[in-house]
């Protein structure tokens, strides 16, 4: 077993994996956070029917989700810092860390498929539910607020853990740009022992018990919130 798979050179290593675990769930977290909290301001505008509204939304999240995820982290991290009015501004502190550089880019990234998302779970919200709001004499805004909103939320559980899946294998990325999270302690120990598939078999199985994890939680969100949507037994 040995002689196929080195288990010393990884339980030796363990620590490391450990800290690459704790610097991805900081990316995911800090990523999905300030993510959703852009997405919804404009999923909102992505169903205005005002085209001054709707387009910016519109460009942002074609030109987000129309170039890879790999080409916004390089352009935020490396394109940035070749402006000297960057470089001299007071965001610079900022976006000379490789870790604010990477959330950034991540929550960018999840906010526009998010915004999509919720746009879309807007647009299949029931008609009956919004006549219903506009009899009992709410205004657009409660009615936002009190029925649109947490209706399609409720609905959007579903695609959105799979955004969240996948933003979990994008974090991925992040050891590109010097940042040691599981994929980078991976090639650390990759390099330093010349055991490249002993080191990215352990990750994958990190990403793997993450994903499950993350799978079973969505799954209870949704058997709690979207219970009312099953199919009743006769």
């Amino acid at each position: 077993m040995n002689d196929f798979f080195n288990v010393g050179v990884v339980w030796s290593n363990l620590p490391l994996y450990f800290n690459g675990l704790l610097e991805t769930l900081e990316l995911l977290a800090i990523s999905l956070l300030f993510g959703l909290a852009l997405a919804l301001p404009l999923g909102l505008m992505r169903v205005s029917k005002k085209r001054h509204v709707n387009f910016p939304a519109w460009l942002f999240t074609y030109v987000i989700r129309g170039t890879p995820m790999l080409v916004q982290l390089f352009l935020i991290y490396y394109g940035l810092a070749q402006f000297e009015i960057v470089r001299n501004s007071v965001l610079w502190p900022c976006l000379s860390s490789a870790t604010f550089c990477a959330c950034l880019a991540f929550a960018l990234n999840t906010s526009a498929y998010t915004a999509e998302i919720i746009a879309g779970s807007l647009r299949a919200t029931p008609h009956g539910e919004i006549e219903a709001a506009r009899a009992m004499g709410m205004s657009p805004r409660t009615l936002y607020q009190r029925i649109l909103l947490p209706s399609a939320l409720r609905r959007a559980l579903p695609q959105y853990s799979n955004e969240v899946i996948m933003m979990l294998q994008t974090t991925s990325l992040a050891s590109i740009v010097t940042l040691v999270d599981l994929t980078g302690a991976a090639r650390s120990v990759a390099s330093r022992f010349y055991l490249p598939f002993e080191a990215y078999i352990t990750a994958g199985v990190f990403y793997l018990c993450l994903t499950f994890i993350l799978v079973r939680l969505f799954k209870l969100a949704e058997r709690r919130w979207l219970a009312y949507l099953a199919p009743r037994k006769g």
